[in-house]
């Protein structure tokens, strides 16, 4: 189980989110949030499964 604060990626992604949230009725129960590449805030929801913590805690 993750952490709100905690830094986490996609499997297969290389983009850095933090963990914002969780909604635990949900299948897609982790709410994360991150800057894509022109500022802009976007916040997602993914399966603890589809996630794995990064190097930058």
């Amino acid at each position: 189980m993750f952490k709100k604060g905690q830094k986490v990626q996609q499997e297969f992604g290389n983009q850095v989110m933090e963990v914002i949230g969780f909604e635990p009725e949900l299948i897609e129960n982790v709410i994360t949030q991150w800057e894509d590449d022109e500022g802009t805030i976007v916040t997602g929801k993914f399966m603890e499964s589809q996630l794995s913590l990064t190097g930058e805690q």
